[in-house]
């Protein structure tokens, strides 16, 4: 719920939030593993990650109460989530880490930001400077990864943002965020599945990458995902957006405990910087 008084987020909207920048983060990491080693194709990564998410959401959805078993969604949505995981997954082979990031995550600022403005969401003074201070924070921390990345792979990243945006903001509506989740999933299988077929040719993956991409549907995209629709129902548009800003830098600290990556002073600097600006803008009291 939001605090009627202040505007401001409350505290089961904001662990929710927390959980759901975290699963992202851990997608992330995923996803890297698994392409960065060679031991699936992106089209194939992207099938499995989808199709063992619908599963996954399918099965909790039937183990619901009864009479909460219908799945929701709408193919628009199921369309957005499955252009997002397609470009993401091919982005990734081309670009490197610290510019896919700053191309995605601004992506998906430009696209949530003009939508909130169209929709007449205004930030106070304190909550635009703490939106400003975490975007600097991310293009600080990534700064040293970018370089001029391949047009293919920046379009993609792009593309890929710009669908994450638009699935975030449709997810704002969601009445049941379980069934929703559920129900875009079983919709962007199939969708999944041509993408499979039309790279059929060039697919191959060993049993790690298969085990890497089914964590990551099942677990960090699907039950994720469900929680970050919840998270939507208390959180502007402008919030939503700017919150997901402390993907990176999470990311950044995972690779550091589970993949042996340097802990350095930027990382830790930039982090400070970027989630003391978000605090700033879920402290503020957003208006129309």
């Amino acid at each position: 719920m939001r605090d009627l008084a202040t505007g401001r987020p409350r505290l089961s909207t904001l662990a929710c939030t927390v959980a759901a920048m975290l699963a992202f983060a851990a997608n992330s990491l995923l996803c890297r593993l698994a392409l960065l080693r060679g031991g699936i194709d992106p089209a194939s990564f992207g099938t499995v990650r989808i199709v063992s998410g619908a599963m996954v959401l399918a099965l909790i959805v039937r183990w619901r109460a009864e009479g909460a078993r219908e799945t929701g969604g709408d193919w628009l949505s199921a369309a957005m989530l499955f252009a997002y995981v397609a470009f993401f997954s091919f982005a990734y082979v081309s670009l490197a880490a610290g510019t896919g990031a700053l191309i995605l995550f601004g992506a998906v600022q430009l696209t949530m930001f003009g939508a909130a403005l169209r929709a007449g969401e205004r930030f106070a003074p304190l909550a635009c400077a703490g939106l400003a201070l975490a975007a600097l924070g991310l293009v600080y921390l990534v700064l040293p990864g970018v370089s001029a990345p391949p047009f293919a792979g920046a379009a993609s990243m792009a593309l890929a943002g710009a669908a994450w945006g638009v699935y975030s903001l449709r997810g704002r509506g969601a009445l049941d965020p379980l069934g929703a989740t559920a129900g875009n999933f079983l919709r962007a299988a199939p969708m999944a599945l041509a993408l499979w077929i039309l790279f059929v040719g060039s697919a191959h993956a060993d049993t790690e990458g298969i085990l890497l991409a089914v964590a990551s549907g099942a677990i960090t995209s699907g039950v994720g995902y469900a929680i970050w629709y919840t998270a939507l129902r208390e959180l502007s548009a402008m919030r939503a957006a700017t919150v997901q800003l402390s993907v990176p830098p999470i990311t950044a600290f995972g690779a550091v405990l589970f993949l042996a990556e340097p802990l350095t002073l930027r990382l830790v600097l930039a982090s400070v910087v970027i989630l003391g600006g978000i605090a700033l803008v879920l402290a503020g009291r957003a208006r129309k």
